[in-house]
C-alpha cells in the first residue's frame, strides 16, 4: 500500500487501529510503571541513586522490549489497515542496526504515547458529545422541569454545540490512524537509503533470475532444434560415406569432409550449450552436472555433493558455473595433480568448495579467471574467498544463499 493511501481505511478500521494502539501502548507503560514502582519499594537506595528516576527506567524497559513492540506494532498496521512495515535486516550491534534500534525506540518512547495522548484526549470528546446527546434525548422526552424546559427551548444552540463533537470523534481517528502510520512507516521500518538498497537487490535478483531463464530458453531451442538437424546431416553424412564406395574419389571427399566438420560443428554446438546452460542440471540436480564436469576435467577430481534439498535453479546454475570456472583455471594455471570438489548445504546457504594440489599464488587481480568467479557469486548475493598461498594448495570457497 502506498503513501497517498494509507489512512483512507474506514471509521471502523481506524478506530479499532487506533484503539489497538492505546491498549499497547498503556499495557506497555503500565508494565514499566509497575516494575519501577516495585523496585522503588524493594530498593530505595537503588532508586534514589537514578538520575531521572522512572523516566530513565522506562527507556530501558522500553529498549529491552522493543523487538517485541516494533513486531507487535507491524501486525496492528497489517491487521487493522493492510500496511506492511518491512523489518530492517541490519544486525542489531553494527551501526545501522544501532540505528535501526534508536529510531524504534523514539517511536516506542515518544510518537506512540503522543499519538496514544491525543487518541485519549479524543475519545474523551467524543464520549462527552455522546453523554450530551443522550442527555438532550432524554430532554426531548421527558421535558417536565422548568429547567428542563429551558434547555428544551435552547435546542439550536445545544444540537450546534453538541453535533460538531460527534462529527469529528471519527474522523479525528482517522487523522491519528494516518499519523500512527506516518510515524511507524519512518520509525519502525527501513530508512528511504535502505528501502532503496532492498529495491536494487530485488532488482538485481530479478535480472539475474531472468537471465537465467532466457539461457535456459536458449539451450532448449538449440537443443531441441538446431543441435538435432545438426544430428541427422552428420547421421545422413555417415550412412553416405559408409554406404556409397563407388562414388568418384573427389565426390566422395566432399562427403567426407561435409562429415567431418558436421560433427565437429555438432560437437562445437553442444559445448556451447553446455555453456549456456545444462540440461542435466535442470533434470537430474546438481549432483549429476558436476558429475559430469568432474568427468571431463583434465585432471582426476574428487567430487562430494551433500544437498539434500535442491536449491533455486538460478544459484545452482551459479555453482555448476563456479566450479567449471575453477576447473578450467585450474588447468590452465595451477599445474595440480589433482582437485576436490565439495558442495553442501547449510540451512539456506550452499557452501561450494575447490581445491587443488597446484602451485598456487593465484591472484585475482592477474586475470586468470578469478575476478569471473567472484561477479558470479556476487550476483546472487554470495560470498567468495581465496586461499592461494605460494607453493599450494589453493582453495576457493564460495557461499551461495540458497533459499528454495
Amino acid at each position: 500500500m502506498d503513501t497517498a493511501s494509507r489512512g483512507r481505511a474506514g471509521v471502523s478500521p481506524a478506530l479499532g487501529f487506533v484503539a489497538a494502539g492505546a491498549s499497547v501502548q498503556l499495557l506497555t507503560l503500565g508494565i514499566a510503571a509497575a516494575l519501577w514502582f516495585g523496585l522503588h519499594r524493594t530498593d530505595v537506595k537503588f532508586a534514589r541513586d537514578l538520575a531521572l528516576g522512572g523516566v530513565v527506567f522506562t527507556a530501558v524497559v522500553l529498549l529491552a522490549a522493543s523487538p517485541v513492540l516494533t513486531a507487535v506494532q507491524r501486525s496492528r498496521l497489517r491487521a487493522w489497515l493492510g500496511v506492511d512495515v518491512p523489518p530492517v535486516t541490519a544486525r542489531r550491534w553494527t551501526g545501522r542496526g544501532l540505528t535501526a534500534i534508536g529510531r524504534q525506540l523514539g517511536y516506542h518512547a515518544l510518537a506512540g504515547p503522543a499519538v496514544t495522548a491525543f487518541a485519549l484526549l479524543a475519545a474523551v470528546v467524543w464520549a462527552t458529545g455522546v453523554v450530551l446527546a443522550g442527555a438532550f434525548a432524554y430532554l426531548l422526552v421527558f421535558p417536565t422541569t422548568s429547567l428542563l424546559r429551558t434547555t428544551v427551548a435552547a435546542r439550536p444552540a445545544a444540537l450546534g454545540a453538541v453535533r460538531p463533537v460527534l462529527v469529528a470523534g471519527p474522523r479525528t481517528a482517522g487523522l491519528l490512524a494516518q499519523l500512527d502510520v506516518w510515524a511507524a512507516d519512518a520509525l519502525l521500518g527501513p530508512n528511504r537509503w535502505q528501502r532503496r538498497l532492498v529495491d536494487l537487490t530485488e532488482s538485481r535478483a530479478g535480472v539475474v533470475d531472468a537471465a537465467d531463464a532466457e539461457r535456459r530458453r536458449i539451450e532448449r531451442d538449440l537443443h531441441d532444434g538446431a543441435q538435432q538437424r545438426l544430428v541427422s546431416l552428420a547421421m545422413n553424412l555417415g550412412l553416405a560415406r559408409a554406404g556409397l564406395p563407388d562414388l568418384p574419389a573427389e565426390a566422395r571427399q566432399v562427403i567426407v569432409d561435409a562429415h567431418e566438420q558436421a560433427k565437429e560443428a555438432l560437437a562445437e554446438l553442444r559445448t556451447l550449450v553446455r555453456g549456456l546452460h545444462p540440461a542435466i542440471l535442470d533434470d537430474r540436480g546438481l549432483d549429476a552436472a558436476l558429475s559430469g564436469i568432474a568427468a571431463r576435467a583434465p585432471v582426476p577430481v574428487r567430487l562430494h555433493v551433500d544437498v539434500p534439498d535442491r536449491a533455486s535453479p538460478t544459484v545452482e546454475a551459479v555453482a555448476y558455473f563456479l566450479v567449471a570456472e575453477a576447473l578450467a583455471n585450474i588447468a590452465k594455471h595451477a599445474r595440480a595433480t589433482g582437485a576436490e570438489i565439495d558442495v553442501r548445504r547449510h540451512g539456506d546457504v550452499l557452501a561450494v568448495t575447490v581445491t587443488d594440489d597446484g602451485v598456487g599464488g593465484a591472484d585475482p587481480a592477474a586475470g586468470t579467471g578469478l575476478t569471473g568467479l567472484a561477479q558470479r557469486v556476487r550476483s546472487v548475493d554470495g560470498t567468495l574467498s581465496i586461499s592461494s598461498p605460494a607453493g599450494g594448495p589453493t582453495v576457493v570457497t564460495a557461499e551461495l544463499p540458497c533459499a528454495s
